[in-house]
């Protein structure tokens, strides 16, 4: 298998070479294809590790050893999606994908949010935050096939050929052609017209102040009357086990919220690479919202309660 990031070095080491250059890209594709930073490390962890389980002799024999990492890495993400189906059916209320802070969002002056020393790989230089990893897109990849969405990302977001899809996959490149058709079908179907960013961030800029206000009827103006608000607390917060639906039931859904919860700091952030919101209490973050918009209205919410996937928001 080719890889577009592979070292021009990789004759004179080819493990530190395929380390040095590899990780970033591993790191990436992982993320796309699990839905969680933290599933994502713990696979490119496992790739390394088989990587030096070989001999010197038979990694030195390796031509491309960023290739070679790319297959056991996906291989690895392929099997995991396919146990993630099991757990999902013991998870507590809705699954959704991990949220990642836009850099701003992860380093300031002071460095890290809390004034700890800022991290040279923070989230922001692990993941490259394009619109393959925006909300939308990664709900849409998660109610695909572990095939479908392993076919998907690498040929149409990390553009390998179909042949070297089918080697990993271990199919034939044209089951991995129809796989990737439906995957491309699904995301097709899913996608609203594009808003200008600018557009979004004033439209999340409303929300968040009709939020603040308890403005039901704001609130409503801006959201589709088809609307849905889904949240995610993993059973280890309270949140709606279903997700809301229609643009007055979420109006109300969100001030009773800010009645119930008070004291609560509503930021303004970018979460995916998209205008969303952080809540905060005391400082530590115990909401990360992400949005859908489709011309001046709402018309999905994503709430992540769960405190194992905002380790990356809350303060250290």
């Amino acid at each position: 298998m080719t890889t577009p990031s592979e070292p021009g070095d990789s004759r004179l080491d080819p493990g530190l070479s395929a380390i040095m250059s590899e990780r970033h890209q591993l790191i990436n594709l992982a993320y796309r294809l699990l839905g969680s930073l933290a599933e994502a490390e713990d696979a490119v962890q496992e790739t390394y590790a088989r990587w030096y389980a070989m001999s010197p002799q038979r990694r030195g024999g390796i031509e491309s050893p960023g290739g070679w990492l790319t297959t056991v890495a996906s291989r690895i993400c392929l099997d995991l999606l396919g146990s993630a189906r099991a757990r999902r059916e013991r998870y507590v209320g809705e699954w959704i994908p991990e949220p990642l802070p836009g850099r701003t969002e992860w380093t300031s002056v002071s460095g890290r949010w809390g004034g700890a020393t800022a991290d040279p790989a923070d989230p922001a230089d692990r993941v490259t935050l394009d619109e393959s990893v925006n909300m939308a897109f990664l709900v849409v990849l998660d109610s695909m096939t572990p095939a479908e969405r392993v076919a998907f990302v690498l040929h149409d977001v990390f553009r390998y050929s179909f042949a070297e899809v089918a080697e990993i996959v271990g199919r034939t490149p044209a089951a991995c052609r129809q796989l990737a058709s439906s995957a491309r079908r699904r995301m097709r179907a899913s996608r609203l017209p594009a808003t200008p960013a600018a557009q979004r961030a004033d439209i999340v800029t409303a929300f968040k102040r009709a939020w603040e206000a308890k403005d039901i009827d704001a609130l409503i103006g801006l959201l589709a009357p088809d609307a849905t608000a889904t949240g995610d607390g993993g059973g280890l917060v309270t949140a709606e086990l279903r997700p809301v639906e229609g643009a007055e039931q979420i109006a109300r859904f969100f001030t009773e919220r800010a009645t119930a919860v008070p004291d609560v700091a509503l930021l303004e952030c970018m979460v995916n690479g998209q205008p969303g919101l952080v809540a905060q209490r005391d400082g530590i973050t115990v909401s990360v919202l992400a949005f859908d918009v489709a011309g001046d209205r709402i018309t999905r919410v994503w709430a992540v309660l769960n405190p194992d996937k905002l380790r990356l928001w809350t303060a250290v």
